[in-house]
């Protein structure tokens, strides 16, 4: 059989592995179980029980039924991103005539350098490798040609006269053949375009471009000059499939990738219209600047700080010579009819009309800084004040240092601007300093030819044919279902209008790290900055961002030589669309990055501003349309920015602007003699969004991203450890330390007896009239526990307590603990199918009630103790009043509280005594609990929430006050029971409280919320003047498993989601992502519990327990709950985060389980 990997058969003609099957098959290798499952696998074609074996030969059918050997698996290799057969491109070249034996390899002698290697012992007749060479070129693909050919007189073989690829010889150099001169004009073109674009003094036709030191970038730009001396549009891609200059000469003299329409060549137009328009990229800065006003988010800033003596008055005549050279720092925009124009004036108007170099004098270096500070700032007024400033500052203090201060708005220049920018202000300056003009060649073109140029050579995205209108096309498929808006780690929700106030912080990328990225990269055919690119997206998928990760990337935007040295707006946007899905390696995510990524830049010259009308995402000013994180490398100026006598250091002033949620901006270090000298980077964040913190720890990951990747760029970026060892410590230990040794390790009815003796006649429970202290509670709760021992209620029995809230149901629970039992609560007052259902599933041994319930529960074959009837209450009195002797463990079920099912069936949830102690402990020190406390017991006795009310009142001594009235309290009726009975304590539901009144309750000291997400406008109304905190936990966690206090003025100016707080005590929460990793501070994951509060799992349902509570990857030899190797964690499906105090903030559910009024 030849299948895939799948072991799916494969058609006629394509490649697959050889799988061989039938009565031959032996029966495997001795010894060796574990190899003889790996290789002999059960055959999907063939009868029960019988076999196949796995040869690993890569053969496929011909159409006469024969097999044709292809190769091996394991020699399938891949080069600059393609897989390749080495049998394949061996049976090729042995085809030859002259040709005796041939061994294909990858070799990769240096670090990242990949190369295809044809080993050769020639025939009879001898071989001219440069002939087979051109034979195989003509079967096979170029990217399947062997860059290196090696003649030798034998192949190594070993003892078992098999190939011995490792004794094969290094090849001495180049590709095997020495230098081979051009043949022909077009060669020698390509040659000394090869020669120019690589930095490199000769190029032979068969040297590889990739093999030279080129990238993807550098391919872009090779194309580029393609273009501009041969008039052939390639696409970048077809650098990769021929790299070699004899290649990409055929695929010129061929014609392939021709755009089918000639493009007009870029010259300067002498008769321009009288409404000059704008070009696509300064359309969308202008429709900004009406939408959002004059502001400093589009100023780009070049400052140089010079030492030594500046001619100011030459300096500001070589300012006028460069507004006067380049039109588009003469130009201004206005408007005419609805339709914005450029309006470019004349050298004389605009002479008169810019206000020349500036000058402030400041006191020291502070001062200097705060004065470029403005300067940088500052916006301008496109209508009506040329695009450039400058401005000189001296410092007092010392007459010989000063700092120019150049500010371009973006809409005039771009990045790459600033390089002929300066050379321009530069020899304008030695030319005035010796008293002449400025002897320039004139520009081929202006900006203003270019504008033109543009709409005349790519047409309109909705004319059929033109370049746009192809280049929409794949924008369109490439694109479809990108998200809207990327869910980054943010300390604060999105504004409705995004302000653009911006910071950075900066980060460093040593010489080390640095040269092994260009490895990596020369390994994979990618660039540094598809290095740089694939670890932002891993890093912002690790850090919640879901896996379709949209990447915004300025391209250079000039398609033209001519362009080269002109001053103007000429970048246009990629939109880079990484897909992380799978858990793929940092390896195969960069060959998806790389491949997404050529693609991108054959189809760049789409304007960003039109793929954002076409696409037409929702429209806000909330964020940036497409995408909300960038990234940019650039490579430093390698140029001297001194002017004549002076010695200069450029400095990069904080814009405080950002166009962007985040920009990775970084900039290599200027390469001598092909060093890799490292990469300074700066991580610009909107502080709509971010704070510093946030920032570093986010450029602190990347750095470490880019670290771990090269040392292990194979492992899944899952496994990529995103968290110092700090921070690790942090998250997993120290806020998770809660032990306390010395706790007693009481269960729910020893806790009870133990404030019996502490307490005996202080209130313990009140409804109405009817008011018991502790010592008769407890007398009650015995009574009715030795009626039931006496029905042989006892450890790991079950008892239903069907009462709704009331003094009974408090007794009846008690009673029931003191058997070693668990109780059951059942609320009357709940439909009988769910009642049935209940007592049915939970198997309890009795049902204790009152004989107003009694008639309406469903009927059960169990033991029913109606408490009220008369014959019952007799016996009950009868009892002794002394607690029954029964020793109960932690570890035995303390009740059982059933939830809804996702399936719609209810699951019931067995609690133990093991986290009882810890939550008492904790409710009496963070709700501030004393002797005083009077708790409402506002909860069903079906919520686990009863149990918390109780828990109060019985740790701290205090009283339990039960309403007379039955059934649901809220709005002023409650407010009312609150205030009537001063309550000091309430656990209030965030949909009751926002329903009631915002009155006065002078006794309520401690305001509780939980069971569903409370805004920050309740806690406005609720939170002052009283302790408020809010609770969190689900009832597998014994209640609660963190509460943290909630302050008005905090909450509220947060905006966002509110804190949960910190964990309990014994109680451990840890926030995951979906391998079970921790996530770093202000990262959503799921939320995990541990400790002693863990519930057992859920009443006869296996599976599901299996499911939910999981093993603790993070215990100790023993935990806190003392499980030791055993520790569980449970999966409560919420996401949640780490505050950077330590606490957490709740966000949201991972599926779709709501809550609604607490339940």
């Amino acid at each position: 059989y030849v299948v895939d990997g799948g072991l799916g058969l494969v058609p006629v003609g394509v490649v697959g592995e050889l799988y061989v099957a039938g009565v031959g098959l032996a029966r495997g290798y001795v010894g060796r179980a574990g190899l003889t499952a790996e290789r002999f696998v059960a055959d999907p074609f063939g009868g029960v029980g019988e076999r196949m074996y796995r040869t690993g030969d890569l053969v496929r059918w011909d159409a006469r039924g024969r097999l044709v050997f292809v190769g091996r698996v394991d020699d399938q290799v891949k080069v600059r991103g393609f897989r390749i057969e080495l049998g394949e491109v061996e049976g090729v070249v042995a085809a030859h005539p002259s040709v005796g034996q041939v061994a294909v390899v990858v070799r990769e002698d240096r670090p990242g350098d990949r190369r295809l290697v044809a080993y050769v012992v020639p025939g009879e007749g001898g071989c001219d490798v440069g002939v087979v060479r051109e034979f195989v070129r003509g079967r096979l693909p170029e990217f399947m040609v062997p860059g290196v050919w090696v003649v030798v007189d034998g192949l190594p073989v070993t003892v078992n006269g098999k190939l011995d690829r490792r004794a094969l010889p290094v090849p001495e150099g180049g590709s095997g053949s020495g230098y081979i001169a051009p043949r022909d004009g077009a060669e020698d073109l390509l040659c000394r375009l090869f020669a120019a674009v690589l930095g490199v003094e000769r190029v032979g036709v068969e040297d590889g471009f990739f093999d030279l030191g080129g990238h993807s970038l550098l391919a872009t730009r090779l194309v580029s000059r393609v273009r501009s001396e041969l008039g052939v549009e390639l696409q970048v891609g077809a650098v990769f499939e021929a790299p070699t200059v004899a290649g990409l000469a055929r695929r010129v003299a061929g014609g392939a990738g021709q755009s089918g329409r000639e493009r007009p060549e870029l010259v300067r137009c002498d008769r321009r219209p009288e409404r000059l328009p704008l070009s696509f990229a300064q359309g969308r800065l202008w429709f900004l600047y009406r939408l959002e006003g004059r502001s400093a988010t589009y100023n780009i800033p070049l400052v140089v700080r010079l030492s030594g003596e500046v001619d100011g008055e030459a300096l500001g005549w070589a300012l006028r010579d460069v507004v006067g050279r380049h039109e588009s720092l003469r130009t201004l925009f206005t408007e005419v009819d609805g339709v914005a124009c450029q309006r470019v004036l004349s050298v004389e108007e605009a002479d008169r009309r810019w206000p020349g170099l500036g000058a402030a004098t400041v006191g020291g270096r502070a001062g200097a800084e705060r004065a470029v500070a403005e300067v940088v700032q500052r916006a301008f007024a496109l209508e009506e004040e040329l695009p450039l400033r400058a401005v000189m500052v001296r410092e007092s203090a010392s007459e010989s240092v000063c700092t120019l201060v150049l500010v371009v708005h973006h809409i005039a220049a771009d990045g790459w601007s600033l390089g002929p920018l300066w050379r321009d202000v530069a020899g304008a300056y030695a030319a005035r300093r010796e008293g002449r003009v400025p002897g320039w060649q004139p520009l081929p073109v202006q900006y203003a030819d270019y504008t033109l140029w543009q709409r005349q050579a790519l047409g309109a995205a909705d004319t059929p044919g033109s370049v746009l209108a192809g280049q929409l096309d794949y924008w369109r498929t490439h694109l479809a279902g990108i998200p809207e808006q990327l869910p980054l780690p943010t300390d604060r929700p999105r504004p409705p209008v995004a302000s653009h106030r911006g910071r950075w912080t900066a980060f460093e990328i040593g010489p080390e790290t640095h040269g092994k990225l260009a490895a990596l990269a020369r390994a994979a055919d990618a660039s540094v900055f598809m290095v740089l690119q694939t670890a932002v997206a891993a890093l912002l998928t690790r850090l919640g961002a879901g896996t379709d990760v949209p990447i915004g990337s300025p391209v250079a935007g000039r398609p033209d030589e001519a362009l080269d040295d002109v001053v103007g707006f000429f970048v246009n946007t990629l939109v880079l669309r990484a897909d992380t899905s799978g858990d793929p390696s940092f390896r195969t995510l960069l060959e998806r990055v790389r491949d997404t990524a050529l693609a991108a830049y054959a189809h760049q010259e789409l304007p960003f501003e039109q793929l954002v009308e076409a696409l037409n995402p929702e429209r806000t000013l909330a964020r940036h349309p497409l995408f909300q994180a960038s990234l940019a490398l650039q490579t430093a100026w390698d140029q001297d920015f001194a002017l004549p006598g002076t010695t200069a250091t450029v400095e990069w002033p904080e814009a405080r602007t950002a166009k962007f949620d985040l920009a990775f901006m970084v900039n290599a270090r200027p390469d001598h003699g092909g060093t890799h000298t490292g990469l300074d980077g700066v991580l610009e964040y909107a502080v709509d969004l971010f704070d510093r913190e946030t920032a570093e720890r986010l450029a602190d990951r990347f750095s470490r991203m880019l670290d771990e990747a090269v040392a292990r760029p194979d492992a899944p970026i899952s496994r990529i450890d995103i968290l110092d060892a700090a921070e690790r410590h942090r998250t997993l230990v120290a806020w998770n330390d809660t032990g306390r040794p010395d706790l007693p390790r009481l269960s729910f009815g020893a806790l009870f007896e133990d404030r019996v003796r502490t307490s005996p006649e202080a209130l313990a429970v009140e409804c109405g009239a009817l008011r018991l202290s502790y010592a008769e509670l407890d007398a009650r709760a015995n009574q009715l526990a030795h009626h039931l021992a006496q029905r042989g209620i006892g450890p790991e029995s079950r008892v239903a307590l069907a009462f709704g809230r009331s003094v009974d149901m408090v007794v009846g629970a008690l009673a029931v603990l003191k058997t070693g039992a668990a109780y059951v609560p059942v609320d009357p007052a709940y439909p009988a199918e769910r009642i049935a259902f209940v007592l049915a599933d939970s198997a309890v041994s009795a049902v204790v009630t009152r004989s107003a319930f009694a008639e309406s529960l469903p009927s059960a074959a169990v033991s029913t103790v109606v408490a009220d009837t008369p014959e019952t209450m007799s016996d009950i009195r009868r009892q002794p009043t002394t607690s029954p002797a029964v020793s109960v463990p932690l570890t035995a079920a303390a009740y059982v509280i059933y939830t809804s099912g996702s399936t719609g069936r209810p699951k019931g949830v067995v609690v133990t005594h093991s986290g009882i102690a810890g939550l008492a402990t904790a409710q009496v020190e963070r709700f501030a609990l004393d002797p005083s406390a009077r708790i409402l017991q506002l909860a069903s006795p079906s919520f686990d929430a009863s149990v918390m009310e109780f828990l109060m009142a019985c740790a701290s001594g205090g009283a339990l006050v039960i309403p007379e009235r039955s059934g649901v309290l809220a709005g002023e009726e409650l407010a009312e029971v609150i205030r009537r009975r001063g309550i000091t304590h309430a656990l209030i539901s965030p949909t009751v409280l926002a329903g009631m009144p915002t009155t006065e309750l002078p006794s309520l000291r401690t305001l509780l919320v939980g069971g569903e997400a409370c805004g920050p406008e309740l806690v406005g109304r609720w939170a002052p003047g009283r302790r408020m905190v809010n609770a969190y936990g689900p009832t597998e966690a014994t209640v609660w498993a963190t509460a943290g206090a909630l302050e008005a003025g905090r909450e509220v100016r947060a905006g966002g989601a509110l804190t949960i707080g910190v964990p309990a005590i014994d109680a451990q929460v840890y926030v995951l992502d979906a391998w079970l990793r921790p996530l770093p501070t202000g990262v959503a994951g799921e939320l995990y519990l541990a400790g002693a509060g863990l519930a057992r799992g859920y009443l006869g349902r296996p599976g599901l327990t299996a499911g939910r509570f999981v093993a603790n990857p993070f215990a100790g030899p023993r935990s806190a709950s003392g499980e030791g190797g055993g520790a569980r964690l449970y999966r409560t499906g919420d996401l949640c985060r780490w505050r950077s105090d330590g606490s957490l903030e709740y966000v949201g559910r991972v599926d779709d389980q709501v809550k609604v009024r607490g339940f």
